[in-house]
């Protein structure tokens, strides 16, 4: 019984290392100028890519758009209070008289 269960076993571990290739590695053609050169405009272009998303992640971290948000709010509340009393002065300055 151990001899059948052991000869499965080693069937299927024979068809799955069959079906298991490691893909060939293809030699590297010499390239020509423009292959390098737009190689590495390619790279460069990545790179700056790469350079702008990491910006722009360490932008989004900062919560840049939460904080001007906030300073709007604390400003328009500060301005709309000052000048109703300013109005209010204004108005006992001239309407105080009658």
């Amino acid at each position: 019984m151990k001899l059948l269960v052991v000869t499965v076993l080693l069937g299927l571990l024979a068809v799955s290392v069959e079906g298991f290739r490691m893909p060939r590695q293809v030699e590297e053609e010499e390239q020509g100028p423009l292959t390098t050169f737009t190689n590495g405009i390619k790279s460069y272009y990545s790179d700056v890519v790469n350079t702008v998303h990491d910006y722009v992640d360490t932008i989004k971290g900062l919560k840049i758009e939460e904080k001007i948000k906030n300073l709007y709010t604390e400003t328009s509340t500060i301005v709309s209070t000052y000048s109703g009393i300013f109005q209010d002065q204004l108005y006992h300055v001239f309407y105080a008289q009658q």
